[in-house]
């Protein structure tokens, strides 16, 4: 099996929380490679990186279920995290993509708790985000 085809099956068969744990780990990765291009001066791949990890924030927030009060607090945050993105981008400031990093990996630790538990819930065992 490929890389490509191992990737594709796991999007597919991954479920909604592990598929929001993709994204968070995604935007990571777009926002330290983004981090890479302004310290070697590539302004282009810089604004390619910020611009994917800004598309990743986006559909976090508008997949936000508004029913749950927990999404009145992270929304905010996210249009945040999204406003500094774009200040990053503007100023070629990676100290900005350090902060937002931090809270990028703070969502993602979390979730990843909230998968554990979950799972242990379900099933009785712990198992692996």
């Amino acid at each position: 099996m490929s890389i490509q085809a191992y990737q594709n099956n796991s999007v597919e068969t991954a479920s909604p929380g592990e598929l929001t744990l993709m994204l968070y780990n995604g935007c990571i990765k777009f926002i330290r490679s983004a981090k890479k291009a302004i310290n070697d001066n590539s302004i282009e791949q810089k604004n390619t990186s910020i611009q994917k990890a800004q598309a990743i924030i986006r559909e976090l927030m508008i997949t936000m279920n508004p029913e749950y009060a927990v999404s009145q607090e992270v929304l905010p945050l996210y249009e945040y995290i999204n406003h500094r993105l774009m200040e990053a981008n503007s100023q070629n400031d990676s100290t900005i993509l350090d902060e937002v990093e931090g809270m990028v990996t703070e969502f993602r630790d979390t979730w990843k708790e909230v998968i554990l538990h979950t799972r242990r819930a379900q099933h009785g065992t712990g198992g692996n985000a």
